[in-house]
């Protein structure tokens, strides 16, 4: 199986790492050239709980505009860039490939069924720690239990066969995949409890334990869930709320000594958030069925503020 990783920083090279250690053929998309020519050249260090392992035979490509015919392309760059490669996409996506977004966020499905058929699409996400500390070398910090899980946009042979096949390659590299025949609670509770820390943590400037140390951090984030729970419920028929409240101990021990990946897009990296993609589309889903977002409406419009001005910000 041939697959091409779309975005092959920290998270697309773990993802990728583990498809290659369960056998796939895996080329690697990325802009940085420092990591994607160590990656050819003498391998992808890929670094566990268990040890490091030096994994051989990455393709490597600067953009997938001149890539074949692919059996999948996984999609890792950051959600808001999706759109812009899509025409690049367009020579190694066949009728039989699979397209397969494994980004943050919601709404990730719904853009990808606007260019390519919905029994070609399959969606999900990893809930595994990455780092990219240097070129050529990636770290996976998973959690116990499942760590990917995605699904079909629409069930058909080649989606419910390319499915399978995904899982199976996940799994016999060592990350515990599940294709589910409904993603979407995953999908939404990922993005609401995204949305919760992952942005408070952004704009209070603060890791997650030290604001959940505090009665006010807890309710605020109960609050931003709570949004969240209710445009789901709207949307989907799903009630995540009493699964959202067991995310709390977890987050206030895992998550203690942490800055999520929009607190460290808007502190110490100043760009482009995912913000629409996981507050924002809690906002326009909640719009389109009538659902008061207040709070996530306020979140929203605060993130893009700041990444909007970073330059102008107070520095002592």
């Amino acid at each position: 199986m041939k697959i091409a990783m779309i975005g092959s920083g920290a998270a697309g090279s773990v993802f990728a790492a583990y498809l290659r250690r369960g056998g796939a053929e895996l080329t690697l998309v990325d802009h940085y050239k420092a990591h994607m020519d160590i990656c050819r050249e003498r391998g992808l260090l890929f670094v566990t709980p268990e040890g490091e392992e030096l994994l051989t035979g990455f393709h490597t490509a600067e953009s997938a505009k001149n890539l074949e015919i692919q059996d999948f392309v996984i999609l890792m760059v950051k959600a808001t860039q999706t759109e812009a490669l899509i025409d690049d996409l367009r020579g190694c996506v066949g009728p039989k490939t699979a397209v397969v977004s494994l980004q943050n966020g919601l709404g990730n499905d719904e853009l990808l069924c606007r260019y390519f058929p919905p029994e070609q699409i399959l969606y999900g996400f990893g809930t595994i720690g990455t780092e990219l500390p240097e070129p050529g070398k990636c770290v996976s910090k998973p959690e116990s239990g499942v760590i990917m899980r995605f699904g079909a946009v629409k069930k058909s042979p080649l989606s419910e066969r390319m499915g399978a096949e995904l899982e199976r390659f996940f799994r016999a590299g060592g990350c515990e995949a599940v294709f589910d025949e409904d993603v979407r609670p995953y999908v939404w509770k990922k993005a609401i409890s995204n949305s919760g820390y992952n942005t408070l943590s952004a704009l209070l400037r603060l890791k997650v334990g030290d604001y959940l140390k505090e009665d006010a951090g807890v309710e605020l984030l109960r609050s931003v869930w709570a949004e969240g729970c209710a445009v789901c419920r709207a949307v989907t028929g799903f009630d995540l709320w009493p699964e959202l409240q067991d995310e709390l101990p977890r987050l206030k021990s895992g998550f203690a000594t942490y800055y999520p990946s929009m607190a460290q897009d808007v502190l110490i990296h100043h760009r482009q958030t995912e913000i629409l993609l996981l507050n924002g589309a809690i906002s326009r889903y909640g719009a389109a069925c009538g659902i008061p977002t207040p709070l996530n409406d306020a979140l929203t419009r605060m993130i893009l503020c700041i990444q909007s001005n970073y330059e102008k910000q107070y520095r002592e």
